[in-house]
């Protein structure tokens, strides 16, 4: 009966996405446990790029049951949109393959207007969020002023429900200078119209994480974001609202941690940032743009360019701590070829101290310098398939990572696409 995690080791953006789905191909379900449509993860199946926001990228796969989590905060005219897609693209979408939980929390149109006044009036100190409503809705739901998407499925409750909160949320609305022409009865039909679509994907989605795994069934279960925006063990407050780490998975699903028996994970051979916030191994200039170029990294859900630098080994061992990591599986090792040398930070240099540990102050990380070491590049093309095909200086680069992780490195990703990957474990999940 085991539970598989699946997490970032960064920032984000380290390609979950096509890892999930080559992995969901090995398990029964794949189950999604925080994070919003502020999250995206691509996947390439047969030359066809595929971002998905809510939906777990086990969807992809035949026959596997995809399930969102109660950790989860659903825009439903965008879920909807997303399930819309992917049926136009032939893949089957239908309550035989797809549950959502009925206790995830909505996004309202009133939290992204209040995500993005927020964020305007922030000015320099603005944390960078999508503006899609993420962190106001997770406030909302700390705050016991939230709306389920089982309540979609009563009118009336929901009627009077909305009409609540909607009353608290004008009062700081005119406050925020917000004006739009939002009312109660506008909301209440357009989401009592999502509600009648969604309805029979909605269900107790714990009861079936609960009676799959009793069944010895095999789940892997699906983070979003990265452990370093973790609302409890990231760079705060240039965070995530929600637990993005292995810690939010019992929360976001409803399983006992005594379920999960391995957590995997996904780490890019260099580091990218959207955002704000601290970043030690940062770089700019031809060194950035190249990274950016080759790596095509931009934004799956905004579209902004990520920041970029160098592979920063004490976050990622940070990551690996806090989250109970047992292997990691790199990706864009392909992006790394076109360098002559590769750096790899291995402390950091505050004032006159020397910090081989992730430090958990705002301005001692924004103002930590890198020690780097400096490898010899392997300067070829990368191509999927025998791990006997490795260059040496990969080799050697891959053997320095485990020895400073204290892991050992299971696959490497060398392209986007579903099959370019070198596999270095045989049975990725044991």
């Amino acid at each position: 009966m085991p539970g598989i995690v699946v997490i970032g080791t960064q920032w984000g953006d380290e390609g979950k996405g096509r890892i999930i789905d080559l992995l969901s191909d090995k398990v029964d379900a794949v189950g999604r446990y925080a994070g919003g449509n502020n999250a995206g993860h691509t996947i390439i199946v047969n030359g066809q790029k595929i971002v998905l926001h809510h939906i777990p990228s086990g969807i992809l796969r035949a026959n596997k049951l995809s399930v969102i989590g109660n950790g989860v905060v659903i825009d439903p005219k965008i879920l909807i949109e997303e399930m819309e897609g992917l049926k136009n693209l032939g893949f089957n979408v239908s309550p035989e393959n797809l549950k959502i939980s009925d206790r995830a929390h909505l996004i309202m149109p009133y939290h992204k207007l209040l995500d993005k006044r927020s964020e305007a009036r922030m000015g320099d100190g603005k944390i960078g969020t999508t503006g899609r409503g993420i962190g106001p809705v997770y406030e909302d739901k700390a705050a016991r002023r939230g709306i389920k998407l089982s309540d979609l499925l009563f009118e009336d409750f929901f009627s009077r429900r909305l009409k609540l909160i909607f009353d608290e949320k004008k009062l700081f609305m005119s406050e925020m200078f917000v004006d739009e022409n939002l009312t109660h009865k506008s909301m209440l039909n357009e989401y009592l119209e999502y509600g009648s679509i969604l309805s029979p994907y909605i269900a107790d989605t714990s009861l079936i994480f609960h009676e799959l795994l009793n069944k010895g069934k095999n789940i892997l279960f699906e983070g979003a974001q990265g452990a370093l925006l973790d609302v409890d063990f990231g760079t705060y407050p240039y965070v995530t609202s929600s637990n993005a780490g292995s810690g939010g998975v019992c929360s976001g699903t409803g399983i006992s941690p005594t379920y999960i028996n391995k957590v995997i994970g996904i780490c890019k051979a260099y580091t990218t940032r959207v955002g704000e916030g601290p970043f030690p191994t940062e770089v700019n200039g031809e060194t950035a743009e190249t990274l950016r170029a080759n790596g095509k990294e931009y934004g799956a859900t905004t579209g902004r360019p990520r920041r970029c630098g160098w592979f920063d080994a004490v976050a990622v061992a940070y990551a690996i701590r806090v989250n109970g990591i047992s292997n990691l599986m790199l990706t864009k090792l392909d992006v790394l070829s076109a360098f002559e040398t590769i750096k790899i930070c291995t402390s950091y240099r505050f004032r006159n101290d020397k910090l081989v540990n992730f430090p958990s102050n705002y301005e001692v990380l924004n103002n930590c310098e890198p020690v780097y070491e400096e490898m010899e590049g392997w300067k070829c093309d990368l191509k999927p398939g025998n791990p006997e095909s490795i260059p040496a200086n990969l080799t050697r680069y891959l053997n320095r990572i485990e020895e400073i992780m204290g892991i050992p490195v299971t696959l490497l990703s060398v392209g986007p696409s579903r099959d370019e990957y070198i596999m270095l474990k045989d049975n990725l999940l044991n």
